[in-house]
């Protein structure tokens, strides 16, 4: 644990009981997992379709769900939580308390380049906060930077791609806008685009930012799920393209999620 990581758990102990990753998610810290899976609204069964695979929930409150995932003898936790990058802050945040060797994002992702199609998996180069959450990860609030860029471990990232390219899988590098909303997004969309970003979600920007504090190996790992630049949207798509769609997320995604936690350190 990093003495930033230390001092953020401290502060939030101190006016909060001890064990919230416990709380919220069922998972403790008498297990070391390999991986720990932080998934915007998506449980195992959303994504894990083989059943080489077995997942038995843990715990949930109102907004987030955890689980323990289990294949050939690997433990991954997973949490399922609600969308945004607030969110991402809180919920991955108190799974400071517990222990785990690697971190990785499952989400999907919508594109701003004609050059990307539905299923193709992404991962950020870098993502541009157009969030507030990064900012209450700072030793001041007041040290606000609009629109940072917030970067992953590129060395990672490459072992990651290698691994996956190496089983046949294609990842992507592409950078990332993050919006706080969805709705919104689309009045704002030539303006986002002036950042000559390549997508759009909501979290990786936060993600990034709270592993490089806890000091675990990360990667994103996204699906594009809809097009802004071609009008595919992600609401009422074809069967053809949500046939795309389902088996990059729930065939390579979850092979590649499970690749990553057999990986060395």
């Amino acid at each position: 644990m990093t003495d930033r990581l230390k001092a953020v758990l401290d502060n939030l102990h101190k006016y909060n009981m001890e064990g919230l990753a416990k709380i919220n998610f069922g998972l403790t810290d008498d297990v070391v997992y390999d991986a720990l899976v932080v998934a915007p609204s998506y449980s195992p069964g959303k994504i894990l379709k083989d059943n080489s695979f077995r997942y038995t929930e843990l715990g949930s409150q109102s907004y987030c769900q955890g689980f323990l995932v289990e294949k050939d003898g690997l433990k991954i936790a997973w949490i399922k939580t609600a969308a945004g990058g607030c969110n991402m802050l809180d919920y991955l945040l108190i799974c400071g308390e517990l222990r785990f060797r690697k971190l990785i994002f499952a989400g999907a992702v919508g594109a701003l380049k004609e050059e990307f199609n539905i299923g193709d998996v992404c991962t950020p180069s870098f993502s541009v906060a157009g969030t507030l959450a990064n900012t209450y990860l700072k030793e001041s609030i007041r040290d606000y930077v609009p629109f940072e860029r917030v970067y992953p471990d590129k060395d990672y990232v490459a072992r990651v791609r290698k691994l996956a390219a190496e089983n046949g899988y294609s990842i992507k590098e592409a950078s990332v806008f993050c919006t706080d909303s969805i709705a919104m997004e689309y009045t704002h969309l030539d303006e986002i685009r002036s950042f000559d970003t390549d997508l759009i979600e909501m979290e990786t920007s936060t993600f990034y930012a709270i592993a490089e504090i806890m000091d675990i190996p990360a990667v994103a790992l996204l699906v594009v799920s809809d097009n802004s630049a071609t009008g595919v949207p992600l609401v009422g798509r074809s069967e053809e393209i949500q046939r795309k769609y389902e088996y990059s997320r729930c065939q390579v995604l979850s092979d590649i999620i499970y690749r990553i936690a057999k990986m060395k350190v």
